[in-house]
């Protein structure tokens, strides 16, 4: 303590000036901490709502679909040279997966049936994963069915459904899964495309490892299938998926500017408490000046007042906010532990540095006066 009553006198006088007024300091010191939460708080709930859209969306950003194009002259159904092509201006750690639809009956029971579209893709594994059941490599008979669906048809491995008349027998339940499009599985039938008579295929969906590389895919497949004429149309969602992210920084930037007013609310209060004090201490810094302290001194603890109240309402405030943060990921998200993210302790610690911050400029001109004032003016109070 010695040591540190050397090294760092101001601050221990500061220390000790703040203990003696501890209702105004403590007072002072909340608004820095109401400031704090409203920032990070308000800065983490704009960051849970992105994670919570982006979730929902799965990885619509990276998927480019391929389909035949509407244009006159253009072919009804894409062709392997087709997906010869995708497959060769794909990224290397891209899923290339064509698909059939085709619109039939599906008979769950005597009573249940319904008209539905019923999807054909060969390698289901590359897209999918199995809740119950497994899904046969390679895939050439039995039907897989979307989470939802068996849910409500009480469907399950080994179940038997009738499409467009011909038994079909469940070799898995698909997992759920964020995905758009037949990559969705939730609510779809996969059967093999040995089951349609097709030559061709209605859909090439390549996913990429992110939008960068599909936006890149999407641009080469529209160059590589379409150089002469319009066969195919390339749907893109890397821009929907930007769009959104942008959208979403705007919020947050709106957001924690309205979190700001409050600290600037709590710095008013602080420069009144500050001028306060220096007002009600004058012969004492007037004693201090003529044993000797000189201007700087005076500057430092007054200084060291504020930055301590900066420091003590940012750190309560801070630990406010991860107990809001846990709250909010748990009811918004569902999993309270990604309050844990380093998205939100940025937040964090830009509140708890903009606390700081406000609490020193609050501070200067107060400090600035008392360490101006004249010692023998200072004494006669």
């Amino acid at each position: 303590m010695r040591w540190l009553r050397r090294r760092f006198p101001a601050l221990l006088m500061a220390r000790r000036n703040i203990g003696r007024t501890k209702v105004r300091s403590v007072l002072a010191a909340l608004g820095i901490v109401i400031g704090v939460i409203a920032i990070a708080s308000l800065g983490m709930f704009g960051l849970t709502l992105r994670y919570q859209l982006t979730e929902n969306l799965g990885s619509i950003g990276n998927q480019v679909m391929v389909q035949p194009s509407d244009a006159e002259g253009a072919p009804d159904a894409l062709t392997e040279r087709d997906l010869r092509q995708v497959e060769s201006v794909a990224g290397s750690g891209a899923t290339v997966a064509p698909a059939l639809q085709r619109f039939t009956t599906v008979t769950y029971s005597r009573e249940a049936s319904e008209n539905r579209v019923v999807m054909g893709i060969d390698q289901p594994g590359k897209l999918f994963e199995a809740r119950e059941g497994s899904i046969p490599q390679p895939y050439r008979t039995g039907a897989l069915i979307g989470p939802n669906l068996a849910d409500q048809r009480g469907l399950g491995p080994g179940d038997t459904i009738a499409v467009n008349g011909s038994t079909v027998r469940v070799v898995a339940v698909l997992s759920p899964s964020q995905g758009f499009g037949y990559t969705n599985p939730s609510d779809q039938i996969v059967l093999p495309m040995r089951s349609f008579e097709s030559r061709g295929y209605d859909t090439i969906t390549v996913t990429e490892t992110d939008s960068t590389a599909a936006n890149a895919t999407a641009m080469a497949i529209r160059a590589q299938l379409n150089d002469r004429r319009e066969r195919v149309t390339v749907q893109d969602y890397s821009g929907v998926a930007d769009q959104i992210g942008q959208s979403f920084q705007a919020v947050n930037l709106f957001l924690i500017g309205i979190g700001s007013i409050s600290l600037l609310v709590a710095g008013v209060s602080i420069l009144n408490v500050m001028l306060m004090s220096a007002v009600e201490r004058r012969q004492e810094i007037g004693v201090l000046r003529a044993v000797g302290f000189q201007k700087l001194d005076v500057l430092k603890i007054m200084l060291s007042e504020a930055v301590l109240l900066g420091i003590i309402g940012g750190l309560a405030g801070a630990a406010f906010s991860v107990v809001a943060g846990l709250v909010l990921n748990h009811f918004v998200v569902g999993d309270a532990m990604l309050a844990f993210r380093p998205g939100n302790f940025l937040y964090i610690g830009l509140a708890f540095a903009f606390g700081v911050g406000t609490s020193l400029v609050s501070g200067l001109y107060p400090a600035w006066k008392a360490a101006n004032e004249r010692p023998v003016e200072a004494l006669r109070g």
